[in-house]
């Protein structure tokens, strides 16, 4: 047997690594024929009061695996997790900081829609203990807004947006590009209007058609790679100009305000998830495991018990660390591969070399991180790190 494959029989960590806690609420108005997250319809009247009981029992469950370790970030994503009330959210909290110790200045960001009644509560989302927000605008043009199935218009995003600022100022606006139809033009008036808004945060998203979504039983008509690729560029240097630090793939940050529960998944850190169809990675001395959720919010109001983990095996590490860290536009210090997966750096040479080669990656003693190139061909540079590869 190699060196190699030797080193890469045992994970061995000098310390683990930060952690934070994802909490999936899987409801929403209406399912977006382009989402493909374990999001589900509204059908009458949800169980609040016996989610958060769930998501609480789930939270306990996961306890001894965690104990001693402190909470930096949580993100509470969906579906619409704004559906909830302000007491449900509020209750959870007060769980989650009885159980876990959080860091004083933890960041705890909470995902919304931009329609009217959900902004009405903004206030009493803070008082909760809330401190950041992230609202899915997607576009300020109506008819984009239409051909993606969303269910707010324009003007009801720049309120939600306005509201927000005044009431967190910490806030995130997600906007996507690629849509069924848009021109150069019409992408640039989106980024635009959302630079505008003076939010420390934007993320912009290139739409893709994912399997079991609507969008996939029946393909809108896309803009061609090439335009694609301009909006892209387009984004990156006016986002630039407007003053903000392009950190990942998809993520633009005023200096000091990049979220810390992402840049926690992009660095390989550690985080439960907890809620329906919620995935979770944990790190123990001597390996790294993946815990999943039940997906169907009925089965997982029911379930009961002890959560699985599964043990990601160390041939594995490389290509998940990779799959996160070479999202980051400045790539990572090249000790954070064995501080994340416990393994030298060198069983992830195979792929290294090849991508270096193919300029791909570039490279010395103190960083890795991907070129100009690698970062217009992600998944090409990613697959050199698939098991099979080595």
């Amino acid at each position: 047997m190699s060196a190699v494959l030797r080193d890469m029989r045992q994970v061995r960590f000098a310390a683990l690594p930060p952690l934070s806690l994802y909490v999936h609420l899987p409801w929403c108005v209406k399912k977006c024929p382009y989402c493909d997250f374990n999001s589900h319809e509204k059908q009458g009247e949800l169980p609040f009061v016996e989610y958060t009981s769930a998501l609480i029992r789930d939270l306990e469950a996961m306890l001894p695996s965690v104990w001693g370790r402190r909470i930096h970030a949580v993100f509470i994503g969906g579906g619409t997790p704004s559906l909830f009330p302000v007491e449900q959210i509020d209750a959870l909290l007060a769980a989650v900081r009885a159980r876990l110790p959080l860091e004083p200045d933890a960041e705890i960001t909470m995902e919304a829609n931009p329609g009217a009644s959900e902004a009405g509560r903004f206030r009493g989302y803070l008082n909760a203990g809330v401190n950041r927000l992230s609202i899915g605008v997607q576009s300020f043009d109506d008819a984009m807004l239409k051909a993606l199935g969303r269910i707010h218009s324009a003007d009801e995003a720049r309120r939600a947006i306005g509201m927000a600022m005044g009431t967190f100022g910490n806030v995130n606006i997600d906007l996507m590009y690629g849509l069924p139809g848009q021109t150069l033009a019409q992408a640039r008036a989106d980024i635009d209007e959302g630079a505008r808004f003076g939010t420390p945060h934007l993320s912009a998203y290139q739409l893709t058609v994912e399997p079991n979504t609507v969008f996939f039983a029946h393909p809108p008509k896309l803009p061609e790679h090439d335009a694609s690729a301009d909006m892209q560029v387009m984004i990156e240097e006016t986002l630039h100009g407007a003053g903000f630090e392009h950190y990942e793939t998809s993520a633009f940050a005023r200096p000091g305000r990049r979220c810390r529960h992402n840049l926690n998944y992009w660095e390989f850190g550690d985080y439960l998830g907890i809620g329906a169809g919620a995935h979770g990675k944990l790190s123990f001395a001597d390996r790294v495991t993946r815990h999943e959720r039940i997906k169907q919010p009925r089965e997982y109001l029911a379930a009961i018990g002890d959560v699985p983990q599964r043990a990601i095996e160390a041939k594995e590490l490389p290509f998940e660390f990779m799959l996160n860290a070479l999202r980051l536009v400045d790539g990572f210090p090249a000790e954070l591969f064995a501080a994340r997966c416990g393994l030298p750096l060198y069983v992830a040479e195979y792929g290294l070399k090849a991508a270096e080669e193919m300029g791909l990656i570039e490279r010395n003693p103190q960083t890795i991180r991907p070129s100009e190139k690698g970062r217009r061909f992600l998944n090409e540079l990613l697959g050199l790190f698939l098991p099979s590869q080595e």
